[in-house]
């Protein structure tokens, strides 16, 4: 009796005549839902940093329909800059944010899906042709024929509310992007490996001065790397000493820092502060399956993009920890999205 209701209610609602083409309707709308949930791509392009977005442009032209996730920083890296003047083809540069959306226009321009999601979850299959299973948000799933991950890495920074405040500002973690902004002028940097006392070289033949903050009484550079930072005359070095603050209302105007021994405060003047502590490559929901160095880069074979499963290729930074460039970044996008046409070809 309550079901004969149920199903009375809902022919009036759907106006159909009859129980049959209510079943019929619902089946078809819920086909329609699994299918929306469930769908087929040839080229899934993951992450929308330089990387992903030049494989997209590439893949669009190949007729590869990529579909484009952006994950949870649209644009990447890039959108936290905010001049760019070392990318061919801007000679009056151009601030990141704008540069990341006309490149997503690009991309568009030839067809490229670029979806608002995050990818959560992945199943790569092994054998060569076969479809690779990923989750959208939990709660969409995709098969793709390929992938590219163009996920990027991260930077690490101190994690201090005054310098989050100002990243952008003054504030930044590539001394090759942004050091020439603050030609003659006192900058600090912070870290001890070979990377911060290659930036520090590098930003001392830029800036008047360079003050190293390194937390140990050593530094963890190369015994080559520590010649050349000590060599060079306008860089002084802080050992055991720490940031604890960043100050600036707008932009850096100097940074306080504190003797980890005696625990005295030190105000230090600066226009430019650079976190030069290490990258975080985003790679962790492919872990277990794609083959990783120690730092979690994924690791390509020779000088493609390929990796160690069939029909999935890697670009941009979440490979790459030497150079870490935009340029080089849209490069590898390039070279991704080629060995995916390839790779479709010979199927």
């Amino acid at each position: 009796m309550i079901l004969t209701k149920s199903l009375n209610k809902l022919i009036n609602r759907f106006k159909i005549n009859d129980e049959i083409s209510l079943i019929k309707t619902i089946f078809f709308r819920f086909a329609l839902y699994i299918y929306l949930l469930m769908e087929n791509v040839k080229c899934l392009i993951i992450g929308s940093g330089p990387a992903g977005y030049t494989a997209a442009i590439y893949a669009a032209r190949a007729d590869l329909n990529p579909v484009v996730y952006t994950g949870m920083e649209p644009g990447g890296q890039l959108t936290t800059t905010t001049d760019v003047d070392n990318f061919p083809g801007y000679p009056n540069g151009i601030e990141g944010p704008i540069m990341m959306q006309e490149l997503q226009k690009q991309a568009e321009r030839f067809g490229t899906d670029v979806r608002i999601g995050h990818v959560t979850r992945v199943e790569l299959n092994s054998e060569k042709g076969k479809m690779h299973t990923v989750t959208i948000d939990e709660n969409k799933t995709l098969y793709a024929k390929t992938i590219i991950i163009s996920t990027g890495a991260s930077a690490k920074y101190l994690g201090l509310p005054s310098e989050q405040r100002l990243i952008g500002g003054g504030v930044s973690a590539c001394a090759v992007c942004d050091g020439f902004f603050y030609k003659n002028q006192e900058v600090a940097i912070v870290g001890g490996g070979d990377t911060a006392a290659e930036e520090a070289t590098y930003l001392a033949n830029i800036c008047s001065k360079v003050t190293m903050i390194i937390r140990r009484n050593e530094m963890r550079a190369s015994k080559a790397m520590q010649h050349r930072v000590n060599k060079t005359n306008n860089i002084e070095i802080l050992y055991e000493s720490e940031i604890c603050k960043v100050l600036g209302d707008n932009v850096v105007e100097a940074i306080e820092v504190v003797n980890n021994k005696t625990e005295v405060k030190t105000k230090i003047p600066i226009s430019g502060l650079f976190i030069a502590i290490g990258h975080q490559p985003n790679t962790e929901i492919f872990r277990g399956q794609i083959e990783m160095d120690d730092l979690g880069y994924i690791i390509t074979k020779g000088k493609s993009t390929k990796t160690n499963i069939p029909g999935v290729f890697a670009s941009g930074d979440v490979q790459d920890k030497e150079y870490r460039q935009a340029v080089t970044a849209a490069g590898t996008g390039c070279m991704a999205a080629l060995d995916a046409e390839r790779y479709i070809g010979t199927l």
